[in-house]
């Protein structure tokens, strides 16, 4: 009986700036690029603990150009000792590592082997009858169809394709290498390790056609365990899937319902009962949370009047469910429920709301503020977080400008 077991890994983006998330939070950001790196060390080290025989890397390696030798360097480390364990490497360069990307070199150890650019090649491991197939990217945006140039399998042997791809056209990422699930199929391969999109996914399993995502969460849209897959082969097929968890760092969503809430301190109660479920299982790793705040509640123009101190009332709920809890941003989609005034309370004989009302219809004032817009977002840095933020609807930043006056002018006054 033949057996043996191989690591499939892809998306690692070492060398990543976090542009965005260092003008947030700088220190964060480090952690964040130190977590991808360790991410890293640990997957080789559980390589060489699983004793596989090979590795594949489906490519994006490194995250662009280097700016400077470290990153080369760091990888080098890592895959010496693999050499040392007598593990080879089979890699492909992505779109972010292309070959017109990444021009900087350093001379790696002689088993790890790149997959050519010109034209797809197979490497074979002969005393294991497996031949792996590929093709590296020579530039960043390549709209060849890859999969209907690769070799025809070799006929007994487990063949493995390994290709860069956003086959089907992954949600969120560029249309690189397009192919589809029939292509892969049709080549008669036992397995397919593709590499681009972030997300775990097994798009097929006869044969197996997998995504195995990213090492590391680098934003809240890369929320959830990363890692990488172990696959079992027995016989020349796939017997088993084991999925390899080497994240240091996590991001996660919590939505809080506040609907009804008239009380801040019943709202921060129920954040932080939601923050403590989600940090329930993700031991002692750094937790970046984006906490989203939803339902109809007469603090909303409370919320929204004064965002900053917010923001830190949530952190610290955060830090008395766990020490190491970074609160991203907390979003306010809230709606205001009905003001209910007494006969004694000014706003019934001057209501506020009634005063702004249609003021956000204003032909004026709708111009002004997207010529303001507009000059803020050319300042922010390629890549922020606040670009994100300040690209919404008109429509949203005026009713959100509305109820932030509303909030500041209908807050309890402190006592002189």
């Amino acid at each position: 009986m033949s057996e043996f077991s191989f690591l499939h890994a892809a998306d690692l983006h070492l060398g990543s700036p976090f542009t965005g998330l260092s003008v947030r939070d700088a220190e964060i950001a480090r952690r964040f690029a130190a977590a991808g790196r360790e991410a890293f060390s640990d997957l080789i080290s559980r390589a060489i603990d699983e004793r596989v025989a090979f590795v594949v890397l489906a490519g994006d390696i490194y995250d662009g150009e280097w700016r400077d030798a470290s990153i080369g360097l760091f990888f080098n480390r890592e895959v010496a000792r693999l050499d040392r364990a007598d593990i080879p490497v089979y890699l492909v360069k992505g779109n972010h590592d292309a070959e017109s990307v990444v021009t900087k070199t350093i001379t790696l150890p002689g088993n790890v082997i790149q997959f050519p650019v010109a034209r797809p090649k197979t490497e074979r491991i002969e005393q294991l009858k497996v031949a792996l197939h590929g093709r590296s990217f020579p530039d960043r945006a390549v709209d060849e169809n890859y999969v209907l140039t690769y070799p025809d399998p070799i006929p007994g042997w487990f063949n493995i394709g390994v290709l860069h791809t956003s086959c089907d056209g992954r949600p969120g990422h560029a249309n690189y290498a397009p192919c589809t699930v029939q292509d892969m199929s049709l080549r008669g391969y036992q397995y397919w390790a593709l590499g681009h999109s972030h997300a775990y996914e097994e798009l097929a399993n006869d044969p197996w056609i997998v995504f195995e995502g990213n090492l590391q969460g680098r934003s809240i849209r890369e929320c959830g365990s990363k890692g990488a897959v172990l696959v079992d082969v027995v016989d020349g097929s796939v017997k088993n899937l084991r999925r390899l968890i080497v994240d240091r760092a996590r991001w996660a969503l919590v939505d809080t319902v506040v609907e009804g809430v008239a009380d801040e301190s019943e709202l921060l109660r129920r954040i932080e009962d939601d923050v403590r479920r989600a940090a329930a299982d993700h031991g002692s790793r750094l937790l970046a949370l984006r906490i989203r705040l939803r339902g109809a509640t007469s603090l909303h123009n409370r919320l929204l009047s004064d965002r900053q101190r917010l923001s830190d009332e949530v952190q610290a709920a955060a830090h008395r469910c766990h020490e190491d809890i970074w609160v991203e941003q907390v979003v306010i989609e809230t709606a205001e429920t009905e003001r209910l005034h007494s006969d004694g309370d000014a706003l019934a004989t001057l209501d506020p709301a009634a005063l702004l009302e249609g003021l956000e219809k204003d032909p004026g004032l709708r111009a002004k503020t997207a010529e303001t817009m507009a000059g803020i977002l050319a300042k922010l840095p390629a890549g922020a977080s606040s670009q994100e933020c300040l690209s919404g609807d008109l429509d949203a930043y005026l009713a959100e400008a509305r109820a932030l006056v509303l909030g500041r002018a209908t807050s309890p006054k402190e006592p002189a």
